[in-house]
């Protein structure tokens, strides 16, 4: 039995593309001061669906965000609309479409509580968190849609699969801390929008902690995969996500010690992503896919000992 139909991997590839691009144009509309640029919502202002020249730049900021947000949609239904045409049809591809589907209008409201509220930096957090959901569910999808239909048996030993849903835990909770200080510090999103109050010292370097935590487990992982001689296909996994780790980490402690420079703050939103994406994508390269019929025996979730040729 083959992999998915060529649209549904190509349209679960482009998931994971545009979820990651919007936390970026997300971030663009923060850092040019632009979150107001359209008052209120669904209109840009009370009169006008689009801004208007009074807005300036920031309107078309942020209404061209806005509308982005219609372009991730069509990609959710259209990604959806293939996964269930596609034959045979996949439940395992059907619940991280649908997940996709459903988190854009969540996204919207979480977006128009966030105007309405004048950018609080709560809700701010909230519309960030949900996208690095969207994120995963992405990948989720775009990595089965490359795997034969089947049950799943594990390459690697349990305890190292049990570090690795650690290590995502610990992202998790990186993320978090990471915009616990992008509510405390500047680029608001707006001048006069609220803060959170926390020292910015501090919860800059609680979530540099998190980082050195999430790195160092990374190279733990990535030693003990050696050890047991793990497939290439997991190392070269593990050493990706390292790669991307130590850039977002470098990028985060230039940003911190020269102000933080809107330039670099971008570019350490895509790298927030691109974790989220990389740690995802190792997480899922310790098991495989097995033919229909094994599966059935194996089961769907197998911690037993596999064919060698199935390790390679």
């Amino acid at each position: 039995m083959g992999v998915s139909g060529l649209w549904v991997r190509r349209l679960a590839f482009v998931s994971v593309v545009v979820n990651v691009g919007i936390v970026v144009t997300g971030g663009a509309v923060r850092l040019t001061a632009s979150g107001l640029g359209c008052p209120t919502v669904p209109y840009c202002t009370e009169d006008s669906f689009v801004p208007t020249a009074e807005l300036g730049g920031h309107g078309v900021i942020e209404f061209t965000n806005r509308t982005l947000t219609s372009v991730i949609g069509l990609v959710a239904l259209a990604t959806l609309v293939a996964v269930w045409r596609d034959r045979p049809r996949r439940r395992d591809l059907l619940g991280p479409a649908i997940a996709l589907l459903v988190g854009i209008p969540a996204q919207a409201l979480l977006g128009a509580v966030t105007v309405l509220t004048e950018l609080n930096p709560w809700t701010v957090m909230g519309h960030f968190l949900l996208s690095m959901l969207l994120i995963a569910a992405a990948v989720v999808l775009w990595v089965r849609s490359n795997e034969a239909p089947g049950g799943t048996a594990a390459v690697v030993p349990a305890p190292l699969r049990l570090l690795t849903r650690g290590l995502l835990a610990v992202l998790a909770a990186v993320l978090l801390l990471g915009t616990v200080v992008t509510g405390t510090g500047p680029h608001a999103g707006d001048p006069d929008s609220p803060r959170m109050g926390f020292d910015l010292a501090v919860v800059s370097q609680l979530h540099a902690d998190g980082v050195l935590l999430l790195v160092g487990l990374t190279i733990a992982l990535w030693a003990g995969l050696l050890a047991v001689r793990a497939p290439q296909r997991v190392l070269r996994a593990a050493v990706a996500l390292i790669s991307v780790e130590f850039a977002q980490g470098l990028i985060g402690f230039v940003q911190y010690f020269t102000d933080l420079p809107v330039l670099l703050v971008g570019f350490h939103l895509l790298g927030a992503g691109l974790v989220n994406v990389f740690a995802v994508r190792l997480y899922l390269s310790m098991r495989v896919r097995l033919p229909l019929a094994e599966a059935g025996v194996t089961g769907a979730e197998s911690a037993g000992e596999l064919r060698p040729e199935l390790l390679r």
